[in-house]
């Protein structure tokens, strides 16, 4: 697809006040280009006039003071693999080629689709400085000034060579948003130490411009997404930080007004991404808990849809703790104050735990971000909290989400009867109505077959969103939805639940959709969990032809047996029955397990055009 004709379908997601905002928001861009006439650090001075009096206070970031029992990392997970110690300075890496983000005014930097270069998101975990609150923190904690002095030569060389608005760095505002976050943590640690006077005020002289760039350009209309959320969260806890009350107002107003907007009162986040789930209820949990330090209460609402989300993240979740997901997953974090070994969605469900005041039995452990804000005490806190029950089958109707168990708990199906995603521009959804995956005693037999990449390799980006690769029904070869770019949906599956119907020895879950217009898909999941048997009875209301896809877990073989197919995982098996008169074939796809990192696997495929057909999946 031409440039020309992405900016026109993005246009047509637009409303004319959308159109309008945003060539405000490019008048005032060209007009912040005086910053980048002689170049200069984001610390070298306050740039508003009207912020130069405010001054930070560690105390309203309800940081843990006691010094027992830390973890002390020293080095930060970057996306696809890359080392951390190799790439720590290169601030302006393309990382998938030896080439590097050129140094321009950010808002001229078109970082879309650089095969040059690289996938920016990529390049962004590394800007994002989780690790410089992690090595304020183990200076605090151990009174080491080896930590001290790794965060000096780090943030002076980051800010030498990230000159305020210039280069990769500067181009996105929810990335600003993050990395204040990140620089708030580390000057609440240094400033409870008590030292390093001169690197408190240079922290503090740039959070004060990044929040004021928050401010002005905070997003809207068709991109207020997740990152309006961490935006709007940034400048809340900025605003308590430096108990300016026009950025908690403005924060807390838009948390406020986004949370019913972006999610479904039955804890579905309208992202359709599990992931990002967890990203938004971070965003919530991490301002909750300031508010409750500074002796503000927590808005009721936040702690109701707060509560169904938490139930929505449990019952996605198998016996075994692994998380079932669909759409986008680019393993974004907002504050990490552990790096290497951490596990997001722990974090965010203990932080969760502290505001619903219900322990979710997910994690082995309290997390190290956790105790840095919970205390070491926490730990016990959570085990006298009532805990809330994932063990049966549940339906989410509102959200689009069914998740079938086992008697024995040891299976968990997901089925999707979601919309697209979130908004005119459904960003992070996938082409993915009906399918379903499953999972068998922690081993994933059926898939999805995951993200890999945002911002390069546009038909890679394509085919991890594609019908034909998830496990559902795709007729002549086409998409359910159609892309229009790699954030970007015109015509859109409508997808509808029509029953659901749980009991002791059988759940029914049937939907349909109009993303092949005229033509109607529906499908019927029906689970036997006492014989663990799951009947798809697939219906098109037109001869059509069609193909079905059951995408093999990463770990696991597929083989034809006695006419059906065996899927074989380290310990689990599942036997696939294919439709009659079907013509099947096994194949493989690309797959992804973790953003930037792409392997292969297995997929089944049958091909078919009757109008009504079944397929039996058995747990052997």
């Amino acid at each position: 697809m031409s440039a020309i004709s992405w900016y026109v379908n993005r246009l047509r997601a637009m409303s004319p006040r959308e159109v309008l905002w945003r060539l405000g928001q490019k008048r005032m861009q060209y007009s912040e280009r005086k910053y980048c006439r002689k170049p200069q650090r984001v610390d070298h001075v306050v740039f508003n006039p009207r912020l130069e009096h405010l001054r930070f206070d560690s105390s309203k970031l309800g940081v843990n003071t006691k010094k027992d029992g830390h973890v002390f990392g020293n080095s930060i997970p970057l996306l696809g693999g890359y080392e951390y110690k190799k790439y720590k300075r290169q601030w302006h890496a393309g990382f998938q080629t030896p080439n590097e983000w050129e140094r321009i005014f950010s808002y001229q930097l078109d970082y879309k689709g650089r095969d040059d270069i690289g996938d920016a998101r990529t390049n962004w975990e590394l800007n994002r400085h989780f690790q410089f609150a992690i090595l304020a923190k183990n200076y605090y904690y151990s009174g080491d000034e080896k930590w001290a002095d790794e965060l000096q030569m780090l943030y002076e060389d980051w800010n030498d060579n990230n000159p305020y608005l210039i280069g990769i760095s500067w181009t996105s505002v929810m990335e600003l948003a993050i990395r204040s976050i990140s620089w708030c943590f580390s000057l609440a640690y240094l400033q409870l130490s008590g030292k390093h006077q001169d690197l408190q005020q240079h922290l503090a002289t740039g959070i004060l411009n990044m929040t004021d760039a928050i401010d002005r350009h905070h997003s809207r209309f068709s991109s207020a997404n997740n990152h309006l959320i961490v935006e709007a969260a940034s400048m809340a806890i900025a605003g308590y930080a430096f108990d300016h009350t026009p950025w908690k107002d403005k924060g807390m107003k838009i948390l406020d007004s986004e949370m019913p907007k972006q999610n479904y009162p039955d804890g579905v986040n309208k992202e359709m991404s599990l992931h990002y789930q967890l990203f938004v209820m971070e965003a919530y949990a991490l301002v909750a808990h300031i508010m409750v330090a500074n002796g503000d209460n927590v808005p009721h609402v936040w702690k109701t849809y707060l509560t169904a989300m938490c139930e929505f993240v449990c019952n996605s979740t198998d016996s075994h703790g692994a998380i079932m997901e669909f759409g986008d997953d680019d393993e974004g974090k907002i504050l990490d104050l552990e790096g290497v070994g951490s596990e997001h969605a722990d974090a965010v469900m203990q932080l969760c735990s502290f505001v619903t005041g219900i322990s979710y039995p997910l994690f082995s452990r309290v997390s190290e971000t956790t105790r840095c804000l919970l205390g070491e005490g926490y730990e016990k806190t959570l085990a006298r909290m009532p805990s809330y029950d994932h063990h049966q089958s549940r339906c989410f109707k509102e959200g689009g989400y069914s998740f079938l168990r086992s008697d024995d708990n040891k299976t968990l199906i997901g089925i999707d009867h979601a919309p697209l995603g979130f908004g005119s521009i459904a960003a992070h959804g996938h082409a993915d109505t009906l399918s379903f995956q499953l999972m068998e005693d922690g081993e994933m037999l059926l898939a999805d077959p995951g993200t890999y990449i945002y911002h390069s390799d546009l038909n890679a980006r394509n085919h991890f969103r594609k019908t034909i690769n998830h496990n559902t029904l795709c007729i002549d070869g086409h998409d359910q939805s159609e892309m229009l770019g790699a954030f970007l949906w015109g015509k859109k599956a409508n997808c509808k639940l029509l029953h659901f119907q749980f009991s002791e020895q059988e759940d029914i879950v049937e939907a349909e959709h109009d993303g092949y217009l005229p033509t109607l898909h529906r499908r019927r999941f029906t689970w036997n969990k006492i014989a663990k048997t799951l009947r798809i009875d697939d219906t098109i209301s037109s001869p059509r032809n069609w193909t079905l896809s059951f995408v093999v877990g990463s770990n696991c073989q597929i083989e034809k047996s006695e006419g059906n197919y065996l899927v074989r995982g380290n310990k689990s098996r599942c036997m696939i029955c294919l439709p009659k008169d079907s013509e099947p074939e096994i194949t493989t796809i690309d797959f992804s397990e973790c953003y930037g990192v792409k392997s292969s696997t297995y997929v089944l495929r049958a091909h078919g055009n009757a109008t009504s057909f079944s397929t039996t999946i058995t747990i052997i």
